[in-house]
């Protein structure tokens, strides 16, 4: 799904619905032809064009005179051949949405099953460290905040310092484990795969170390997502309890509290879950347009040069829909992997916090 979402966030995305357009299109930018190989099959075209076209004014000169005398091939030479234009390096300026399935079945087809796991490597070296760097930032964050007490503690602006400050270390340690996993699924090569040592090379022949933090400014804009999304997910968390605690079930249970030591229960866990997957759903849709952005400047070339000017190249040639490309891959892979995630952080943090518990599992979890 990663690899997906990669490539329909691009602008080299040519996946053409048409197998006979596929073979007998042309690519072109405003009338150039962008593939030097068909230059001589173009002029053979041009010159059949001009023929076609004396031969169009010769049938109207003569229709003008005998008007019921209109052939069926004076209209057919006034069809022009149509020209599927192929979204490649955002030059085309017509974009074609394309589902999950048919991204894959393209992928599949022509770079083998192998190419869904492009970027795999980088990917599983990325996703402990940062998701370790991400949450310890936190939570040091939120408890230095609510310690000092010149916040109000736990209160939404604490929330949002804490996600801020999580964000950005996290986007500055390792922004070129993504940079490298970005490039390897950009990758299209059906030939031979690119290793990530051979990558790493490419990049730091090409532009040196300051390479590797391309698209640094669209994560750091990117933070937004997080932010909104621990500020919704805490005041989901802090409504849900609010309502626990005022049911009569809760308070009936209230004096049995104190002989379990306030344990947490597999309910709660599972609306920490419905709480993360909610908080995401919303943040994704909010903040997606930074991705799209990220992934462009992640490209080889110099067409995308920052953060903004690449968001308005997008929009003049791709409009609002192009800023919203892959955000369906998005979901369907980031809301059962957030909610997943919350709940085991509730876990871990409520492990550390409570050295008593006997156990790992939630009070009840067991029956």
């Amino acid at each position: 799904m990663e690899v997906v979402k990669t490539r329909l966030q691009s602008s080299s995305s040519s996946f053409i619905h048409a197998a006979a357009s596929t073979r007998h299109g042309i690519v072109t930018d405003g009338g150039k032809l962008t593939d030097p190989h068909h230059q001589h099959h173009v002029r053979h075209v041009s010159a059949i064009n001009n023929a076609s076209s004396s031969a169009t004014d010769r049938h109207h000169s003569a229709a003008r005179h005998h008007p019921s005398r209109v052939c069926a091939s004076t209209i057919l030479t006034r069809r022009r051949p149509s020209i599927l234009a192929i979204p490649q390096c955002g030059l085309s300026t017509s974009v074609q949405s394309i589902s999950i399935w048919q991204c894959l079945k393209h992928i599949v087809q022509t770079e083998g099953s192998r190419a869904l796991f492009k970027g795999l490597g980088p990917n599983i070296v990325g996703v402990a460290p940062s998701r370790a760097i991400y949450f310890c930032a936190y939570s040091k964050t939120k408890n230095t905040l609510n310690t000092v007490g010149i916040i109000p503690a736990n209160s939404p602006l604490v929330h949002i310092l804490s996600a801020s400050c999580a964000g950005f270390v996290s986007s500055t340690a390792t922004n070129p484990i993504w940079f490298i996993k970005t490039r390897m699924q950009l990758d299209s090569n059906a030939n031979g795969r690119m290793t990530v040592g051979e990558c790493v090379r490419r990049i730091y022949e090409s532009q040196g170390v300051r390479g590797f933090y391309k698209g640094i400014t669209a994560s750091y804009v990117g933070i937004s997502e997080t932010v909104i999304h621990f500020v919704i997910y805490e005041a989901l968390k802090k409504k849900l309890l609010e309502l626990r605690q005022s049911s009569p079930a809760a308070q009936a249970l209230a004096s049995g509290d104190s002989t379990t030591g306030g344990g947490k229960t597999s309910r709660d866990f599972l609306e920490f879950m419905v709480a993360g997957a909610t908080s995401k759903t919303i943040a994704s849709v909010v903040a997606y347009p930074h991705e799209v952005a990220r992934t462009r400047l992640r490209e080889e070339g110099n067409k995308y040069r920052n953060f903004w000017q690449t968001l308005l190249t997008v929009w003049k040639e791709e409009g609002k829909a192009g800023l919203y490309r892959g955000l369906g891959t998005q979901l369907v892979r980031q809301i059962p992997n957030t909610a997943i995630m919350m709940a085991t952080y509730e876990a871990v943090v409520y492990v550390l916090t409570n050295p008593a518990s006997a156990s790992l599992l939630p009070t009840g979890a067991g029956n």
